[in-house]
């Protein structure tokens, strides 16, 4: 945090501006996502914090990485994750219940860990930063090809096997998400016959709201040939009205 705060402190102008306008935004919403009793909630925080991660990256001329951020981390990923929540529905009390004693404390204690060793590489590079900056590292070559360089060359095992890790990881979700069927899927053929065994249904398409009637609206119920109400043209929800000349009642969908 110390290195990140003289780093501001030398930047220019508009960049420094952007900083103590976003970082503080972002930490709340770090420590909001950790202290966070409900799933979604802490998702969407997360999300805040990439946003705000996406406009350092800007501010520090790497559109590449803004761009990532906020399509595949921001608008794929997390938000994938968070319908999944809002599908599936997680009570807030499920994340009260530890099922690994201690997992707290060794979270706790592991982030701070990871929190010293960031700071640590970060103080040791920023007299570095200062020298040369982004500008000189990608030279004329530009962001995009200078990062593309880096994965296919030096980093080129490290980046296969995250593609590996990647596929693994999916590979595993469908086979957890996986069921065994427990009964024989049914065919087109045996539904109909279910259909016509049970009785009540009908057999034929049902007809459109007004047909026949003085005009279409859809609580409208359509006519049948002997000028009775074919109560089953309209929705069960809807309030139809008769709409013929001998009665102005309004019915029920179901009566």
């Amino acid at each position: 945090m110390t290195a990140a705060i003289l780093a501001a402190g030398s930047a220019p102008t508009h960049e420094a501006v952007l900083f103590w306008i976003l970082a503080p935004i972002a930490v709340v919403g770090a420590l909001g996502l950790v202290f966070a009793r409900s799933a979604v909630h802490a998702a969407v925080l997360l999300a805040l914090v990439m946003l705000s991660l996406a406009a350092f990256y800007t501010a520090e001329a790497a559109p590449f990485l803004a761009v990532v951020q906020v399509v595949v981390y921001t608008g794929a990923v997390l938000m994938l994750f968070l319908f999944v929540l809002m599908l599936v529905g997680v009570d807030s009390a499920d994340s009260l219940v530890e099922t690994l004693r201690g997992q707290r404390l060794a979270a706790t204690l592991v982030a701070l860990g990871f929190a010293v060793l960031l700071i640590v590489a970060l103080a040791g590079t920023l007299d570095t930063f200062h020298t040369h900056g982004l500008a000189d590292a990608q030279g004329e070559k530009g962001n995009v090809v200078a990062i593309a360089e880096l994965l296919f060359s030096r980093y080129v095992f490290a980046f296969e096997a995250t593609s590996a890790l990647l596929i693994t990881a999916g590979l595993g979700a469908m086979v957890l998400a996986h069921r065994e069927r427990t009964s024989p899927r049914r065919t087109q053929r045996e539904r109909m016959l279910e259909r016509v065994e049970r009785g009540g249904a009908a057999l034929a398409p049902l007809p459109g709201p007004g047909v026949y009637a003085d005009h279409d609206a859809v609580d409208t119920p359509a006519l049948l040939p002997d000028g009775s109400l074919a109560m089953t043209s309209v929705p069960e929800y809807l309030e139809i009205r008769d709409a013929r000349p001998a009665s102005g009642g309004v019915l029920e969908a179901g009566e």
